[in-house]
């Protein structure tokens, strides 16, 4: 990857595969991580429906007789 000057900031330039390979478009959040001194991760921030996909996993989870209980919950 490049790194540029972009006014004030520094730009990378991500290579095609890797735009591919993580499906970014231009918008994205991602994440940049070193990963080691010399190796890096890129990952792609999910979208909020891709947020509330994974939520739906948990749908009905719960025990049938669970209840909240707000005042419960916010006791001091």
């Amino acid at each position: 990857m490049q790194v540029a000057k972009w006014g004030n900031s520094l730009a990378i330039r991500i290579p095609a595969v890797v735009v591919e390979l993580l499906e970014l478009k231009e918008g994205d959040e991602i994440n940049i991580i070193a990963a080691g001194m010399e190796t890096v991760a890129i990952e792609r921030e999910p979208t909020p429906q891709e947020w509330l996909a994974r939520l739906d996993k948990f749908r009905g989870r719960l025990p049938k007789d669970w209840k909240f209980d707000r005042e419960e919950a916010n006791a001091r």
